[in-house]
C-alpha cells in the first residue's frame, strides 16, 4: 500500500482525499470547480497557490454572484482541507471575499394550493409519488433517487422511510396513510433493494428524471417554469411550520445540521411586519 506524502503530494490525490465519502453529487460538482480553477492557474500546485491567484480566478468567473459564490465556496473548502492536511502553509482562502447574494428562499415557496395543483399535474402514478414525496416526505432529490424497498417499513397508520443523507446521516421520516397506499401501489412483484421509483430505461431514477418531471408537471399545472424539486422542500419546511410543527421536529425530519439552517423559515415567510402598524395617512 502507497502511503501519502503531503511533500510530495499532486493535486490529483489530495482531490480524491477531499471529495472521499461525499455523495456522487457532491463528487462531481467539486471536481468540475476544481479542474476549472486548475485550469486557470496553470495546473500550478496547490502549495505554490497565491492570494492573486484566487483573486484573478474569482475576476474569470463570468456567471452570477449565487453561482460565484458556490464555486468560491468549493474551493475555498479545498485549500481549508489542504491546510488541514499539511499540504499547505498558510490557507489563502480564508482572505478571498464570497459576493452578497440576496436572500432569495421567498421566492422559493409555494403556496399549499400551487402544491396541489403541481401534484395534480402529474401525468403518472409514479409521477405522482414523486411530486407527493418531494413535498410530504421533505426529500432532497438525491434522497428520493436513492430509495429501495428496504428502506420502506409498514406502520399501523401508514410507513416510514430510512433516508441515507447529506453528510452520510440517517434519519427517518414518516408516511401518512394514502401516501404510503400510493407508494406500495408500485411496489407489486419487486425484490427489496430494487429501486422504489424506477426510471423509464430501468434502475434508479437520475437527477435528471426529477427535475423534468417537476417541470412538466408545473407546465401543465401553468404554474412558473422555475419550479424545482427543491422549491417542494422548501414549501414543506414553511408550511409545517404555518401549521405549528416544532421547529426542531422540521429540523429532524429535513435532515438540517443546524437548527439556524431551520429558522430561515420563519424569517422566509413572516406572519407580520412592523410596516402594518403604521399609518397610511395618503392613500
Amino acid at each position: 500500500m502507497t502511503m501519502f506524502n503531503v511533500s510530495t503530494a499532486t493535486n490529483s490525490e489530495i482531490i480524491d482525499l477531499w471529495t472521499h465519502g461525499k455523495s456522487p453529487h457532491t463528487v462531481a460538482a467539486y471536481r468540475r470547480y476544481a479542474c476549472r480553477f486548475l485550469e486557470t492557474i496553470g495546473d500550478k500546485p496547490l502549495r505554490e497557490v497565491s492570494l492573486m491567484d484566487l483573486q484573478l480566478w474569482q475576476m474569470s468567473l463570468s456567471s452570477s454572484p449565487s453561482s460565484q459564490r458556490i464555486a468560491l465556496g468549493a474551493i475555498k473548502s479545498l485549500l481549508s482541507f489542504s491546510h488541514k492536511l499539511g499540504v499547505i502553509e498558510q490557507n489563502v482562502g480564508i482572505l478571498l471575499r464570497s459576493p452578497a447574494v440576496k436572500d432569495r428562499l421567498a421566492e422559493k415557496i409555494l403556496t399549499e394550493a400551487e402544491v396541489q395543483q403541481l401534484i395534480q399535474g402529474a401525468t403518472t402514478p409514479r409521477n405522482r409519488v414523486i411530486l407527493r414525496l418531494l413535498y410530504y416526505g421533505g426529500l432532497r432529490v438525491s434522497e428520493l433517487c436513492a430509495l429501495t424497498w428496504a428502506d420502506l417499513k409498514p406502520r399501523s397508520d401508514g410507513g416510514q422511510v430510512t433516508i441515507l443523507g447529506k453528510g452520510g446521516k440517517t434519519r427517518v421520516i414518516l408516511l401518512m396513510a394514502g401516501l404510503w397506499d400510493e407508494v406500495m401501489e408500485l411496489g407489486k412483484g419487486v425484490r427489496k433493494n430494487d429501486p422504489v421509483l424506477v426510471s423509464t430505461m430501468g434502475g434508479h431514477l437520475c437527477r435528471t428524471q426529477v427535475y423534468y418531471v417537476v417541470k412538466q408537471a408545473a407546465l401543465k399545472a401553468g404554474l412558473s417554469s422555475d419550479i424545482s424539486p427543491h422549491w417542494l422542500r422548501h414549501s414543506h419546511a414553511s408550511h409545517s411550520l404555518d401549521r405549528g410543527a416544532p421547529l426542531h421536529l422540521v429540523q429532524k425530519t429535513l435532515g438540517h445540521s443546524s437548527i439556524t439552517i431551520t429558522e430561515r423559515y420563519l424569517h422566509a415567510h413572516p406572519d407580520d411586519s412592523s410596516g402594518l402598524y403604521l399609518s397610511e395617512e395618503y392613500k
